[in-house]
């Protein structure tokens, strides 16, 4: 399983951005699908997940900023992302888990930098 993340970059604080997440190789069946991110010097955290069905959760200040979506087909993973703090600053990560029984899938994509700054 390969999880290739991108779109992350500099944005001025109450910018937008979005970041895709592309899983190949997927033998299993999804469950969920979500971002994470870490900043420098703490651990990381969830920011956001949706299921397969499509219901959605969103974590601490990603709530009422941050969006994301699927496309179940092309087993993508999105993260709309808009009044951008500087404390969004971080190594977003994306994360696919699921199932191929008597197997549990824990995977997770190599990162990208979002850095809020002006």
């Amino acid at each position: 399983v390969q999880l290739q993340a991108s779109g992350g970059g500099l944005v001025q604080p109450g910018g937008s951005l979005r970041l895709s997440c592309a899983a190949s190789g997927i033998i299993f069946t999804i469950n969920v699908m979500g971002w994470y991110r870490q900043a420098p010097g703490k651990q990381r955290e969830l920011v956001a997940t949706i299921t397969s069905s499509g219901s959605t959760n969103y974590v601490g200040s990603a709530k009422g900023r941050f969006t994301i979506s699927r496309d179940g087909a092309k087993n993508t993973v999105n993260l709309e992302m808009t009044s951008l703090k500087p404390e969004d600053t971080a190594v977003y990560y994306c994360n696919v888990q699921g199932y191929r029984a008597p197997i549990t899938y824990d995977s997770w994509g190599q990162g990208t930098q979002l850095t809020v700054s002006s």
